[in-house]
């Protein structure tokens, strides 16, 4: 990855424009991939985040985790799908073969992933990392192409 970005989340009722501005970079940066893994803490904002890119991109339906579904589909106003993953319970790797893992990240869906480290070893090469973490001023920093230790 040649290019990395870092959002400032100013509070959970300003998540749509760090969502458009995460939109606009994605849209007019070097990056070759659809599938982003978001990776934080519990309570850092993952869903929340997801939820304002969903509405930014037109969604209609409501966004909530698939904690139990481990995926949801949404469809975007432009017609592309968007593919939700929550991988937070599985308890095997065999879990995400079993919903079609594979087949997701070859599609042409937007593909985005909430507790990647627990299918590490199933994300392709070309995954774009995003963390999210919080800051003691209560905003979140957000960095696209991050390096994960």
């Amino acid at each position: 990855m040649k290019t990395k970005k870092e959002i400032i989340i100013e509070s959970p009722e300003r998540v749509t424009d760090a969502a458009g501005e995460f939109i606009d970079y994605i849209s007019h940066s070097d990056l070759e991939s659809n599938i982003f893994a978001f990776y934080a803490p519990m309570g850092a904002g993952k869903t929340t985040f997801i939820r304002g890119l969903c509405a930014c991109l037109g969604v209609k339906d409501d966004v909530n985790s698939p904690t139990f579904t481990i995926v949801n589909e949404y469809r975007a106003a432009q017609g592309f799908p968007i593919y939700h993953f929550d991988f937070y319970r599985i308890t095997k790797i065999s879990e995400a073969y079993d919903i079609g893992i594979e087949e997701y990240f070859a599609s042409d869906g937007l593909s985005l992933i909430e507790w990647p480290e627990r299918v590490e070893e199933l994300l392709p090469p070309e995954v774009i990392k995003v963390t999210i973490t919080p800051q003691p001023d209560g905003t979140r920093k957000m960095v696209i192409g991050a390096e994960i230790e």
